[in-house]
């Protein structure tokens, strides 16, 4: 194979082999995260941003932006990367222990409490969060990026989830929300 970037081995695409190891700059302005801790008896609050996430298995393998991950989810559900019946087995929803929520191959799928339907994957870690929901047929789309302070003491979930249910009401159900339980406990993805 040759190409713009040279020769490769045949069979080794160029993007295959093992990265550089020089620091990688990411240009301002981008988001920030944050870890807060106690240490002899002071609350220090710590800018963890440049820390390397590859303690979480392939998480954190790849920078991307909110305009990557709404490129992604409506390709995938448009059926643009992949076949019909291995998208479909994808979404393809199994149960879990969470109210309203499936899981397929490596995608959610989540009820959205007003006769609809949303495919999600969400993640987050040390401060940094993404959200990417999609339509099943991949034509509206909601990616957000998020950032926080991580602290084991301080429990945001319950208040994160209820937002992120509001944000999911505002977008797929135009703003209307289904039954008060619902509301109440709203479905929770997890990365």
């Amino acid at each position: 194979m040759s190409g713009a970037s040279g020769s490769a081995a045949p069979g080794r695409a160029s993007w295959a082999r093992p990265p550089s190891r020089r620091p990688t700059e990411i240009p301002e302005p981008h988001a920030h995260a944050y870890y807060r801790y106690e240490d002899a008896g002071q609350t220090e609050t710590v800018d963890v941003t440049r820390q390397n996430p590859s303690w979480i298995s392939s998480g954190g393998d790849m920078i991307s932006t909110t305009q990557d991950l709404h490129t992604f989810i409506s390709a995938l559900m448009s059926g643009r990367l992949l076949p019909a019946p291995l998208l479909a087995e994808m979404c393809t929803p199994h149960p879990t222990p969470i109210p309203n929520m499936g899981y397929g191959l490596g995608i959610f799928v989540q009820d959205t409490g007003c006769g609809g339907t949303v495919i999600t994957h969400n993640g987050g870690a040390a401060g940094h969060a993404a959200l990417m929901y999609s339509t099943p047929d991949g034509k509206k789309t909601l990616t957000a990026a998020l950032n926080y302070v991580d602290d084991a003491a301080l429990s945001l979930a319950a208040a994160f989830q209820q937002a992120t249910q509001r944000l999911v009401t505002e977008v797929f159900c135009d703003g209307q929300t289904g039954s008060a339980d619902e509301a109440a406990d709203p479905a929770q993805p997890t990365g």
